[in-house]
């Protein structure tokens, strides 16, 4: 090879392989970040997948949420009956006798064990004289009335079938404001329908719906008719019963309530063992805290709430409790409202010894009176 190629041969592969040497050089992460301006803003994270779907969910708990048909024989009176005039013309006559009449109405409810028992909402089934299931393969059954609890607005039937589909249960007390939810019913009686949000709240009480109160609220449209019916998760896993809307027209306005399981399983399996629910029971009327209150009372704080009444015989006042007594805590745990009182007694055991720490005339008290059975609401 001639001096002279040999010579521009070497320095073109030289140029080269500085170029190759540079280029990795500067395209190096270390580099770049160096040359990049700090701008503190964060890179996005990567989007999360959600499922594009939910009908797995859905035909997993689908089969075990029924149609609730109840009856009712009502009569109707005159309203001129009683009327003296009226009476003077028309006496006893029999055709004046008050008209029984049916009443039909629509609910929904969910088969919770392959055993048959069925749970919903009080209100659906209320004073029915008969309650007729529809199962989702279009099976149908009379059901029976295991207990009812008012209170907490839960019941319990039971229907006599082979082969029926139970629902998974999930975990209620596990959720998140922002999981997605999805609920199943019957509204307006027009056949199963899933309507889909997400839970908007939990805990929420003082609603002045029931006397126990801690609802799930979700924006999932909650109809009339979808009462009793199973809210679910994104897994098709039961974590709650709808139970009602709060509307001003009488359709969804995007605020629902449902029952978290934890409490309505809690009511039913009591109801299955006993009948009915069983709550511990202080007989005591509890006043709200106020500042104007505590200052009264001489509290440095707001806090704990006032005995307003005292049952005779009952618990508290056999322990010694009086009105005016004010209430700091129950077993250690404070207390700062009384519907959260009656909560934490009416899950302690009856016949259970409850530590009460209080402020009486100034001074610090603490009473042990021994827990008894809530009157039901029949009994009190």
């Amino acid at each position: 090879m001639p001096v002279r190629n040999a010579v521009s041969f070497l320095l073109k592969a030289v140029t080269a392989g500085l170029a190759l040497a540079f280029v990795a050089v500067y395209l190096s992460p270390t580099l770049l970040e160096r040359q990049r301006p700090a701008t503190g803003i964060a890179q996005p994270a990567p989007p999360l997948a959600a499922p594009s779907s939910y009908a797995e969910a859905v035909e997993r708990a689908a089969p075990a949420v029924v149609n609730i048909n109840t009856t009712k024989v009502v009569a109707e009176r005159n309203p001129h009956i009683d009327d003296p005039f009226f009476q003077r013309f028309f006496g006893d006559n029999p055709a004046l006798a008050p008209r029984r009449q049916l009443e039909n109405s629509l609910g929904s409810g969910v088969i919770v064990s392959s055993e048959g028992y069925v749970l919903t909402n009080n209100h659906v089934i209320e004073g029915a004289d008969d309650i007729q299931v529809a199962l989702h393969d279009g099976r149908n059954a009379k059901a029976r009335v295991v207990g009812t609890d008012p209170e907490t607005d839960i019941a319990v039937l039971h229907i006599d079938l082979k082969n029926m589909p139970a629902i998974t249960i999930g975990d209620s007390e596990a959720l998140r404001v922002g999981d997605v939810v999805l609920a199943i019913g019957n509204p307006y009686g027009v056949g199963q329908t899933v309507t889909q949000g997400i839970v908007s709240a939990t805990g929420r009480n003082h609603l002045g719906l029931n006397t126990f109160e801690d609802f799930i609220q979700t924006d999932a449209a909650i109809n009339p008719g979808n009462s009793g019916g199973a809210l679910i998760d994104s897994a098709g896993r039961m974590i709650g019963i709808n139970s009602v809307i709060f509307s001003r027209s009488g359709g969804s306005q995007g605020i629902g309530f449902a029952i978290p399981l934890s409490l309505a399983q809690g009511v039913m399996q009591q109801i299955i063992k006993h009948g009915h629910a069983v709550r511990g029971w202080l007989g005591v009327e509890m006043q709200e805290m106020t500042p104007a209150l505590a200052e009264s009372f001489g509290l440095t704080e707001v806090g704990g709430v006032i005995v307003a009444g005292v049952l005779r015989g009952g618990p508290a006042a056999e322990a010694g409790m009086r009105p005016g007594d004010v209430v700091l805590s129950v077993n250690d745990s404070a207390v700062n409202d009384p519907a959260a009182l009656m909560n934490t007694v009416a899950r302690i055991v009856p016949g259970t010894s409850v530590r009460l720490r209080g402020v009486r005339d100034g001074k610090d008290i603490t009473f042990n009176p021994r827990v008894s059975e809530r009157p039901t609401p029949a009994t009190r």
